[in-house]
């Protein structure tokens, strides 16, 4: 729908919802292979639209409502494959050090917050990071691989350290 005239709020959301919310959940099905994804990924992306302050500047709806969407597609494959590591590292460890399945949910919980955090920074104080936590590079080794001083890569360590904290 291309707003010629404004429309009330309440009016052009109804409208929107009825006319695309079945195109927008056969297009995720599509996308993901799940019904149920599908579904949950088309309400996500209306709640967002629900959630804009002005939606009057909306001129393609369905434009707007596609880029959410795959956004949050993209969010959930993130997150599962998160899940999948963290789960497939928990299964190399002994029986009888096997975390509670509540323990598992908060761990996967918390590694997705750490990854949401560092996809927020720059790519350089991301790769820094990773390069130094789980690489276990030094500074100096990661300042030469970003073409940086190693009080630079300090820095970016720092900032991505205090992201992850406040995750």
């Amino acid at each position: 729908m291309t707003l010629a005239t404004p429309i009330p709020r309440q009016q052009f959301l109804h409208h929107e919802f009825r006319h695309s919310y079945g195109w927008l959940t056969a297009s995720m099905h599509r996308l993901t292979g799940s019904r149920h994804d599908a579904e949950d990924l088309a309400a996500s992306a209306f709640t967002e639209l629900v959630a804009l302050d002005d939606v009057s500047q909306v001129r393609q709806p369905r434009a707007l409502l596609t880029t959410i969407a795959r956004r949050l597609t993209f969010e959930l494959w993130r997150r599962r494959d998160l899940e999948r590591a963290h789960l497939a590292e928990l299964a190399q460890r002994p029986e009888c050090h096997a975390p509670s399945a509540q323990d598992v949910c908060l761990g996967v919980e918390e590694i997705a917050r750490i990854d949401a955090a560092l996809h927020r920074l720059g790519p350089r104080v991301r790769t820094a990071f990773l390069l130094s936590q789980y690489d276990e590079l030094a500074y100096a080794d990661i300042a030469a691989q970003l073409g940086v001083s190693a009080s630079m890569v300090r820095k970016y360590v720092a900032q991505a350290r205090a992201a992850c904290s406040l995750a």
